[in-house]
Parts: structure tokens; C-alpha cells; sequence
């Protein structure tokens, strides 16, 4: 079910308030290009989040990403591209708490975060706050989930290709539709 043009616009008010209440400042244009990614799902406020994209070039990219109170990014993983090796992310906390699920360590006994649905794997949590950061490597399984305050994540990385992402769920849409 795809968002409504006035839930498009409420998510957008709601991320850029949450953005200044971690201090990042907008331009008018930044404003009007938030990216509310509710992954063809139809339950944003459950798995989605906001996007800010400062640039992404052929070499590297930098984003906001803002999340509502236990909102989960569904679990995926960026793939090779030619000859790159898929892209490589570092998560860096401006606000809240992130609870990062990354693959290729044991899992976590007692985690924190809660998948909202059975398209999550058990995962490495790695639990982040302001001012701490994580690098992803490329083509990892990862997910993530915002803590009870919600969060602002900086995210730095490669190039980023989001619609050749690979999501565990194969109802996923990576690219926003929007209906009036």
C-alpha cells in the first residue's frame, strides 16, 4: 500500500523537525527533497525511515538517516556492482540510540532490538550512541533498528546503488511510490 501524497509530506515535516533537533541545519531545497522510505510495506512508522542525501557521486555518498522510536530498516545488503565490491557504509550516531544487526559474528544472546516481523536473521547487535561509530563492509547482511528515543544517523560511504540493494524480504521496494 503505497503512501498517500499527505502522509509523504507529514513523514517529510517530521524528519526534518527531528534532524533539527539534533542540531543539522536545512536549506529550503534540502527540505523538499527528504526521502520517506516506507520499503513498499505500508507501515512506515514500523519499517522505514527518513533519508537526506548531501551527495552521491561515483566515489561516495553521504546521508542522514532519521528514524522514528523502534522504527527497523529492513535487513539487506549492498552487492557488488561490476568490478566494486558492494558498498561500504560507516553509521555514526548524531542523536538517539541505533541497534545495528551486522552479520559475520555470533549473534547476540539477549538483544535489544526486536524484529518486527520474520524477515530478520539473528545478527552480531552492536548497539551505538552519539558520537560512536560503525563501518559496514560490503555486501554484509545488516539491519537496523532506532532505541525507545528514536535516532539521526550519519551515514558515510561508497557510492550508493539503493536500488540494487538485496532486502531478506522479498515484498521490499527499495524506491518510494507515492499516490495523490
Amino acid at each position: 500500500m503505497p503512501l498517500t501524497r499527505d502522509q509523504w509530506k507529514t513523514y517529510q515535516k517530521g524528519v526534518a523537525d527531528r534532524l533539527a533537533e539534533a542540531g543539522v541545519v536545512l536549506t529550503p531545497e534540502e527540505r523538499d527533497r527528504l526521502e520517506i522510505a516506507d520499503f513498499g510495506l505500508g507501515r512506515f512508522e514500523r519499517e522505514g525511515l527518513g533519508l537526506l542525501t548531501y551527495v552521491n557521486t561515483e566515489r561516495c555518498c553521504a546521508k542522514e538517516l532519521v528514524m522514528w522510536p523502534g522504527q527497523t530498516c529492513p535487513q539487506h545488503r549492498h552487492p557488488p556492482v561490476g568490478a566494486e565490491p558492494g558498498k561500504e557504509e560507516t553509521f555514526r550516531v548524531r542523536r538517539g540510540t541505533c541497534l545495528l544487526h551486522v552479520d559475520g559474528g555470533a549473534a547476540a544472546a539477549a538483544p535489544k532490538a526486536t524484529p518486527p516481523s520474520e524477515h530478520y536473521t539473528p545478527m552480531t547487535e552492536v548497539v551505538l550512541h552519539p558520537g560512536e561509530q560503525y563501518t559496514i563492509p560490503p555486501n554484509t547482511w545488516h539491519w537496523f533498528q532506532a532505541g525507545p528515543e528514536g535516532c539521526v544517523v550519519s551515514e558515510f560511504s561508497t557510492a550508493s546503488r539503493d536500488e540494487l540493494d538485496i532486502f531478506l524480504d522479498s515484498n521490499v521496494a527499495r524506491i518510494p511510490v507515492v499516490e495523490d
